[in-house]
């Protein structure tokens, strides 16, 4: 959020003071705007509705809001296809294509992202015949620290494609995003209870025998929810009140009272993930895919998430249990545990691997950094990468034994933007470079 020139993003945990806020309007105002800075030498970072948990958005220079170059800018039917402008929300986006009886192949479980911030960030759904949503891209056009407009696909300008799709804001400015689509469509989300042990022995049958499988676990219980979404041709079941309810009511508010006792009395951290066990309860519901996916997030966390090799997931979550357990670590928000397939995005954490991705929470005002750090340290040793919008302490020391195309993103970093015009200190650290002065 924004207010005259204070920005915090959604968890509160990282927030700027920017020399200037832009809401532009056009390419063009876009142009004006990088020329200003350059000659101002002040740095531009480009936000998009603040979920990511690092300081990716930090700065003290330029922040620029694509809120007002948003929306369909065109819809090709024969293809399936469909560009839009980067400032779209993806809750937005399902809403828009819903007329042309076309949607996203595949969606996360928060929808109130841009398209541009997604995509950037590496944001994935879950099932194992789908990539992240950035392998839904078929072009972008991207705004470089020149002022040149490029367009970019497997045809032209094909390396800026290949690392571009996932980047991070630090290439340029991507101002359009064509999409690869399918046939509007819609799914049947079944959630159910089921315990820790039996789950792991039936993953790779929930795995493969459904459309999109995801669970959570509750720490300190043998108790997992399993959450399936599948294909149907039944007709729409989805009654407003009891959604409101259990997503609202129960999930959020209920859920933001138990969180806030379990802030206050520290010690009650075991009997605090039963009682949110034990809520769990078998919910049916069929509606449009984008109505599914999506859940709304009202109560506020930190979150760091890991991508793990495919075939490490029972290994490493057996670890993350006995590790929690043995350590008493005073942690009751479920872990949500995700599947991938595999892509060839240079800075995608699926990069050459099928992948599962386990998140990891904590209710906002508990210090994090004991369990986090305990948790990272158990993905590095299954060859973790990092989600690149939850917080982590990788930096590009780090990164370059991890990604296979580590050297050709920053040589088309530097080939783009060779003065760091869209670096701030976080993303210095990361790609293992400093910005040059501007001039």
């Amino acid at each position: 959020m924004a207010n005259a020139n204070h920005w915090k993003n959604w968890a509160e945990n990282v927030e700027s003071r920017p020399k200037n806020i832009f809401f532009p309007s056009s390419e063009s105002e876009l142009q004006q705007i990088i020329h200003q800075a350059t000659q101002q030498q002040q740095k531009i970072r480009v936000m998009g509705s603040g979920h990511s948990f690092t300081a990716l958005g930090e700065t003290d220079s330029v922040m620029i809001f694509l809120n007002n170059l948003a929306g369909l800018v065109n819809v090709d039917k024969s293809k399936k296809q469909a560009t839009v402008w980067a400032g779209t929300t993806i809750n937005a986006l399902g809403k828009l294509l819903a007329p042309h009886q076309l949607a996203m192949a595949n969606m996360g479980d928060i929808d109130v992202q841009s398209i541009a911030g997604a995509t950037s960030t590496g944001t994935h759904g879950t099932g194992i015949n789908f990539g992240g949503i950035s392998t839904q891209i078929v072009s972008f056009r991207l705004l470089t620290a020149n002022g040149e407009i490029l367009t970019c696909n497997a045809e032209e300008n094909a390396h800026i494609f290949a690392g571009g799709r996932v980047s991070l804001g630090c290439l340029g400015i991507i101002t359009q995003i064509t999409l690869q689509l399918v046939d509007a469509f819609k799914l049947k989300y079944v959630a159910e209870k089921a315990d820790f042990e039996t789950t792991l022995a039936n993953l790779e049958t929930y795995k493969q025998n459904n459309r999109n499988f995801e669970f959570y676990w509750f720490p300190h219980t043998d108790t997992v929810q399993l959450k399936f979404n599948n294909e149907t041709s039944e007709p729409i079941k989805d009654n407003a009140v009891s959604r409101y309810i259990n997503q609202n009511i129960m999930e959020n508010t209920v859920f933001s009272l138990i969180c806030g006792a379990g802030k206050m009395f520290k010690n009650s951290y075991k009997r605090i993930s039963k009682i949110i066990a034990w809520g769990v309860s078998k919910e049916e519901r069929i509606n449009q895919s984008w109505a599914i996916f999506a859940s709304p997030r009202k109560v506020k966390f930190r979150e760091m998430e890991y991508n793990i090799p495919a075939e490490h997931f029972p290994a490493v979550i057996r670890e993350v249990k006995a590790y929690l357990e043995k350590e008493n670590m005073p942690i009751f928000f479920p872990l949500e545990c995700r599947w991938v397939q595999a892509d060839d995005i240079w800075l995608s954490p699926a990069f050459g691997r099928d992948s599962a991705y386990i998140a990891f929470h904590v209710y906002k005002g508990i210090d994090c950094e004991p369990y986090f750090k305990a948790m990272e340290a158990i993905c590095n040793r299954y060859e973790g990468r990092p989600h690149w919008g939850k917080m982590h302490t990788r930096r590009a020391a780090d990164l370059e034994k991890l990604y296979p195309k580590w050297a050709d993103f920053q040589q088309l970093r530097q080939e783009l933007d060779p003065q760091g015009l869209f670096l701030n200190p976080y993303l210095e650290n990361i790609m293992g470079a400093k910005s040059a002065a501007l001039v």
